[in-house]
């Protein structure tokens, strides 16, 4: 049996959520008139009329269709249908309205365990936390606020419209999974910006390098720029994921729960070296202050940071330039997209097609009509 969730949109669309749903189920929402797929929200919209209720109704008449109380415009209408039509009146469930503004330990609780249940990362799991927590601290302050007012007040401050995004898909989640609701008014994503990535020379990566002494650090980042690692990924490794013969390193659950290969160079191998003769490894190839614990990320940011301040460049970036640069390097040395794309881990090519907008490879070429 499906369970669809009928939500309010906005003043002229419905939203379908489907729950324990058959792919037959998908085909019968494609026959409804005016159906829409939003891939961003991951729902079905259909227009807010008597009409197309009717024909979801007849189309899920033995499954459970779970209505909104908001539903208003049509409640006479649609209790009187119910009653004359063959559906039994238990299949359709009235959700009782909720406050979707509160946020207390319990609903946090149950929230952070549906996240991780569902393969959410630590660090998305926390940014989503966040996001719903200075929502309902926001809400107390003014009672009017919604999803759409809460995403321009954002805006206003300078927020980025990734940010903005994030956090609508974060209440999303917890009005939908924790709380059994949708938002009923209506509300726009911010469009996605088009950002390119900042890219240091190979000289400024070496100037950097040059400006750490400590052989742990040194290692680190050397690692990170080599290896075209996350920082997340370059403290989490152990000494069973640098294979020395074949000169790979093995980046278990980077990001989006992937295992790959990438590259480990001589250069980095030889400083790696280095640094395993005058330090033992219980687990950890960087291991932290408590004992049994990893470097911290916030760490080796430092590091990065303070070897960039030395260096005297003067570019404002973290330590993730170092894989942007990794990555357009090898672009300019004429290293295949498609490689590129499966040593960084990217699902998608397009994300990988951003390097060819920063590199200046072709660009040198080029003659500015001043130098003609």
């Amino acid at each position: 049996m499906a369970k669809i969730i009928v939500e309010e949109r906005d003043d002229y669309s419905l939203e379908l959520t489907l729950k324990y749903f058959r792919d037959e189920d998908i085909q019968k929402i494609k026959q409804i008139r005016g159906r829409k797929w939003i891939p961003d929200d991951r729902v079905w919209t259909i227009p807010y009329t008597k009409e197309t209720l009717e024909q979801l109704f007849q189309k899920f008449a033995r499954d459970q269709i779970q209505l909104s109380s908001q539903l208003k415009q049509v409640r006479e209408w649609l209790d009187g249908w119910v009653k004359k039509s063959a559906l039994n009146r238990e299949n359709i469930i009235e959700t009782q309205a909720v406050d979707l503004h509160q946020f207390n330990p319990q609903q946090e609780r149950k929230m952070k365990e549906l996240l991780t249940l569902r393969g959410y990362s630590p660090k998305t799991i926390k940014a989503y936390l966040g996001h719903v927590r200075r929502y309902a601290e926001e809400s107390n302050k003014d009672e009017k606020v919604n999803l759409q007012a809460y995403s321009l007040l954002l805006i206003s401050r300078g927020y980025s419209h990734a940010y903005v995004n994030q956090c609508i898909s974060a209440l999303q989640f917890y009005w939908k999974n924790v709380c059994g609701h949708m938002e009923t008014t209506g509300y726009i994503r911010p469009k996605k910006e088009s950002k390119l990535p900042d890219v240091l020379s190979l000289n400024e990566v070496k100037q950097i390098l040059s400006q750490v002494d400590n052989i742990k650090h040194r290692a680190i980042l050397y690692l990170t720029y080599s290896s075209g690692l996350r920082v997340g990924e370059v403290v989490r490794l152990t000494l069973s994921d640098i294979d020395e013969e074949r000169r790979i390193v093995k980046v278990r659950q980077g990001k989006g729960r992937k295992d790959r290969f990438t590259i480990l160079s001589e250069a980095a191998f030889m400083v790696l070296q280095e640094y395993m003769k005058v330090h033992t490894f219980e687990k950890w190839l960087f291991p932290g202050q408590p004992e049994g614990s990893h470097l911290t990320e916030r760490s080796v940011q430092k590091v990065f940071t303070q070897a960039l301040q030395r260096s005297g460049i003067t570019k404002k970036v973290s330590i993730h330039v170092l894989r942007h640069s990794f990555a357009t390097h090898l672009l300019e040395a004429g290293t295949d997209l498609r490689y590129i794309q499966e040593l960084l881990g990217h699902q998608s090519s397009r994300t990988t097609e951003r390097y060819t907008h920063v590199s200046v490879k072709d660009a040198r070429r080029i003659k500015s009509p001043l130098d003609y």
